[in-house]
Formats: structure tokens, C-alpha cells, sequence
């Protein structure tokens, strides 16, 4: 059995929610809840999916309502994580027909997976304060156009691993059977090389001018990094899943190491806001000044110095 120290734990995920609060005092909306759409949201998470089928659909939908939000259509930057979301689920739903080698695990898996963030989209729109916090990181900052889709995206991501995914595997596991040994599920790792071809072009669709502009300089590093990214982060949810597997008999003991997971990958999620902030001032004040210096000189937005060099010289 997991040897686990309650008292621990709790003293840890007030640590975590302590400093979380020191990086971001960020108030959450009052009324939290999807307005003015939040019967349409309602009415899309009152039944849970049952097949990977009903989480496209649902996703889907979804999909439609987040774009329909405040600040202006397909802005809101909850919709960015969904959708993202929604083209993964389309690879893992193709891979079930192809690729796959226990098509029932992934198949529950995604589904239980699914159901953790339909949740917390429902918590939220219910003004329900059991809320995970961190999908309160991205939802409270839905209306934030300073946060660019892809650290939106990520931070979705990192609530959906980080905290829904060893969720999910218990729940799989308790409908299944629990695993027989250490080794991580093939189908399970099947998901990373999805998304390892899916990051490249998902990363530079939701990258804004100077993101892209750093991307031209670091993109393979940048691709081999978020690869590892996602090879450890699964792996550790995995480990995580298997350490809360055996706490599943005592509700207080997993309901306090869960709350404990969620804190801390709330204060990674503001640890993340944090340094893209520094990074996009950084970007500003370098894109400002290449602006001033193109209007100096003349160029129009087209040309770079080296262009204009080879037009004089020619």
C-alpha cells in the first residue's frame, strides 16, 4: 500500500495555493459561469458522453458555444483549449480503428478523460466553487485578450493532464481492472505520438506575431522540447494515477491527495502565465523598436535590411 500522510499533503496544497496567489491576485468573475450563453452550456454537459463518438459531438458543440462568447466571436480563449482538444480526439478516434491494440482501454479512457473537463466547464458555469483551480487559471481569464491562444491552450492542457488524466485512469481501471504492473498501457503512449505530429501545426496556428517570429529561431528545439514535455508529463500522470490507485478505499485520503495535484498544477499554470509575460513584454519592446527602425529608414513592411541591401547593390 501507498504509505500517505494526510496532514502532509494538506499543508502542501496550502503552500501551493499561497503561492499561487503571490504570482496572480487575479479575482475570479463574480458569477462565474459562461454568459450570457450559460443555458447553452448547460443544456451541452447534462448528458455525459458514452463513446469516444459523444465526446466529438460534444466537444463540438461546445466548440459553438465558446466561440459564440464575450470578448468577440471565436476569441475567448477557453475555446482555444477545446479546440485543440477537439482535433486530438479526432486522431485518437481514428487511431481506435487502426492503431490501437485494446481499443476498449483507450476508448473508455478518452471518454472518463472527457467527462473530468466536461465537468469542470460545468462546475464553472454553475458558479460552483468545487471549480478545480486549475481550470480556474484559464477560465477566469477567458476575456483576457493580453493571453494569447496558445498559452490559453496550454494551460488547458496542462489541467487536463496534469490533474484530469490520473483521474481518469482510476476511473478506467475501477471498469476494467486495475493494472498488472508498473509498465504504462501501449495505447496509452499511442496518444503521445499523436501528439507529437499534432504539435507543430497546433502550436504555430495559435502563436501570434512575435511567437511566431521566436518559433523561426528556436522551432526545432521548440518541437523536440514540447515532445519531452508531453512524453513526461503523461508518464508522470500515470505514476500519479497508480499512487492515488491505492488511496481509492479511503475517500478523505484521495480527495486530499487530489486536491493537493490540483494545487499544485494550479501554480504551474500561473508559474506558465507568469514567464510568458515576461516573454511577451520582451517581444513588444523588440517588435516596437524593429517598427521604429523600419520607419526610419523607409522600408515598408515587406522589405528587411537585407533586401534593401541586395536591391541597392544590384
Amino acid at each position: 500500500m501507498t504509505s500517505f500522510d494526510r496532514e502532509l499533503a494538506r499543508s502542501s496544497a496550502d503552500m501551493f495555493r499561497e503561492r499561487r496567489r503571490t504570482l496572480s491576485d487575479l479575482p475570479i468573475p463574480a458569477g462565474r459561469g459562461w454568459e450570457p450563453l450559460r443555458v447553452r452550456m448547460a443544456e451541452a454537459l447534462h448528458e455525459p458522453p458514452t463513446g469516444i463518438a459523444g465526446v466529438i459531438a460534444k466537444l463540438e458543440t461546445v466548440q459553438g458555444i465558446l466561440d459564440d462568447l464575450p470578448p468577440s466571436p471565436t476569441s475567448n480563449r477557453a475555446s482555444a483549449f477545446n479546440d485543440l482538444y477537439l482535433t486530438i480526439t479526432r486522431r485518437v478516434d481514428g487511431a481506435l480503428r487502426t492503431d490501437a491494440t485494446s481499443p476498449e482501454f483507450l476508448e473508455l479512457l478518452d471518454v472518463e478523460f472527457a467527462k473530468r473537463y466536461f465537468r469542470a466547464l460545468d462546475l464553472w458555469n454553475r458558479d460552483d466553487e468545487d471549480t478545480p483551480d486549475v481550470w480556474e487559471v484559464l477560465f477566469k481569464r477567458s476575456l483576457d485578450l493580453e493571453v494569447s491562444q496558445l498559452v490559453a491552450a496550454i494551460l488547458g492542457v496542462n489541467a487536463h493532464i496534469n490533474h484530469d488524466l490520473a483521474l481518469a485512469l482510476i476511473s478506467t481501471w475501477d471498469q476494467l481492472g486495475a493494472p498488472e504492473d508498473d509498465r504504462i498501457d501501449p495505447d496509452y503512449l499511442l496518444v503521445n505520438y499523436i501528439f507529437y505530429d499534432e504539435i507543430q501545426p497546433l502550436r504555430r496556428g495559435f502563436s501570434d506575431a512575435w511567437q511566431l517570429e521566436l518559433d523561426k529561431l528556436v522551432g526545432p528545439l521548440d518541437d523536440w522540447s514540447q515532445r519531452v514535455l508531453v512524453n513526461v508529463t503523461r508518464a508522470h500522470a500515470w505514476e500519479q494515477g497508480l499512487r492515488m490507485w491505492e488511496l481509492r478505499a479511503d475517500p478523505e485520503d484521495f480527495e486530499q491527495a487530489r486536491r493537493t495535484m490540483d494545487r499544485a498544477a494550479s501554480l504551474l499554470g500561473e508559474w506558465m502565465l507568469a514567464a510568458d509575460r515576461v516573454v511577451t513584454d520582451a517581444g513588444d519592446v523588440v517588435e516596437g523598436g524593429w517598427r521604429f527602425v523600419r520607419g526610419l529608414f523607409g522600408w515598408d513592411d515587406a522589405e528587411r535590411p537585407a533586401d534593401v541591401a541586395a536591391a541597392r547593390a544590384s
